[in-house]
This record gives structure tokens, sequence and C-alpha cells, in this order.
């Protein structure tokens, strides 16, 4: 079952403006801010200087997040539960990190899951669908694991694979939180209008653009520019990868139907469909 760690009271109780609380903070909970600074936020002086000028306009959404979340949580698990039969042995930290990603798994087959605070819209509906996101993550590996899936066959480290997982969890997050606003399901928050309507408007220029780069840019590159939320120079607009991911996964859906389209990343031809669905009508 779900075992929620909120460390973020922790922070709220003691902060003090200061790097030195910082340090002591990421001492009480080494793992999970080993996790955190490893791979989705930097760890030095000068971050955590700038996060303490950023903390004070955030502070209240910080509360309000950390109030709102374990409901959420344990609402999100029930729906899965009943839609999937699954149930999360898992830990679920509520943390606050200095602005970097805004929530993630962890790297293992059935994955922890964090939630960064400081990086939440702290509106109930865009705490539903992030929440029903991340645990879209999980549940992808619990029913892959559960269908007996050859991990080894996973590539972990290939970008399509990355734009699968994405489209996979967006799925998960629209048949969990249902009935929201289109755009929250990408955005999580209320400012994705614009960004869906661009996306929509140019699907296939920016498939064009996401293959160019596929075979021209390195993993990190190509990570930055279309995962991350530090990209976006092409269009302007970040993350577009994530739309991408749902428009492959949803073919998926199609062509094999749900459950198959799933567990479809361990069979020996999935990078090949893949890649075909890259060059195919763009």
């Amino acid at each position: 079952m779900v075992k929620i760690v909120d460390t973020a009271g922790y922070f709220l109780k003691n902060y003090d403006g200061t790097t030195v609380f910082l340090r002591n903070y990421y001492k009480e909970y080494p793992e999970i801010f080993a996790e955190y600074f490893a791979f989705h936020c930097k760890d030095t002086e000068d971050r955590h200087q700038q996060s303490i000028r950023k903390y004070p306009e955030v502070m209240e959404g910080i509360e309000a997040a950390r109030w709102r979340l374990p409901a959420l949580i344990e609402e999100t698990a029930k729906v899965y539960d009943r839609l999937y039969g699954i149930e999360f042995p898992i830990d679920v930290s509520l943390l606050v990190g200095g602005f970097g990603s805004n929530a993630y798994t962890y790297r293992a087959f059935i994955p922890n899951i964090s939630f960064a605070l400081e990086k939440l819209s702290p509106e109930p509906d865009h705490l539903r669908v992030i929440a029903a996101h991340e645990f879209g993550h999980a549940a992808h590996h619990i029913i892959s694991d559960r269908a007996g899936i050859d991990w080894s066959r996973v590539n972990w480290t290939y970008p399509l694979t990355w734009m699968y997982q994405e489209g996979a969890a967006t799925h998960f997050s629209r048949k969990t939180a249902i009935g929201l606003d289109p755009a929250v399901y990408y955005s999580f928050n209320g400012d994705g209008s614009e960004w869906l309507d661009f996306a929509d408007q140019n699907t296939a220029e920016i498939k064009r653009a996401f293959a160019e780069d596929y075979r021209t840019l390195d993993s990190t590159e190509l990570f930055r520019e279309w995962f991350s939320i530090n990209g976006g120079k092409r269009f302007g607009y970040e993350r577009l990868a994530y739309f991408l991911g749902n428009n492959f996964f949803q073919s998926k859906v199609e062509q094999l139907g749900e459950l198959k389209a799933l567990l479809d990343w361990g069979e020996k031809g999935f990078l090949e469909s893949a890649e075909e669905w890259l060059e195919k009508d763009r």
C-alpha cells in the first residue's frame, strides 16, 4: 500500500531562510534528496540561494499542496485499483526542492514517487492530474511486471521509450482523473491552453522537427529540448515530446488494445515500430 513520506512538514516548521537550514533539511532525508539532486536539480550554493529568494512567493502554495495531496493520492490509488486491480507498494514523498522537476518516479521496476511542492499548482484539479500522471508511470511498471515482462528488453535510455512512457502516463491520467480541461493533462496547471492549441495546430511540423533532432542530437540534448522544462527553443514551447508521446501511445491502443499497448515496450519489435511511427505522415 501507498506510504506517504511528508518531508515538507519539516521544511515548513523549521524554515529560516538560510542555506544552512536547507542543508540540514536534505540531511534529514538523505535517500530522497540523493535521488532528487542526482537527476532533477542542481545541488549548488548558487541554486540554493536562488531558491531562498523564490520561496516566499510560493510558500502559501506549498502549504496548500501539502494539505491537499495526501487525500488526492489516496483517491488516485483507489481509482487505479478499481479500474486496473492495482495496488501500489510504494513510498510517495512530499518534498520542497530547488525549483527543478515538479514530480517524478524513481528509477526502479516498481518505482517510488516524489512531488516537489514548490513547483506544483495547489489547485485541487491540477494536483489530481499530476498525481494521476505519476501514478500512471508506476501503474505502467506494475502492469508490465505482473504480466511477466522481460525487463532486459526495455531500453531505458532510448528517447522513443521516454516518449512512449509519457504517452502511457498521459493516457492513464485521462482515465483516472476524468472530465478536466484537455490542456491540464499536459501542463498540470491553468496555463496550458496556448501550448495545446499550438501542438494541435502544428502536429506534423512538431513531429518532423522531433524526427530531425532524434537523428542528429545526442540523448542529453534531445531530452533537454523535448522533455525538459528548460527546453523548447525550436518552437518556444517546452516538453512537446509529451504531446507526441500521447499520439504515439494512442496509435498503439488503436492497433493493439490498451493492455497490449502497455506491454509493447517489452516486445522485440518495439523500437522499430516507434521509429516507423515517427517517420509516418510527417
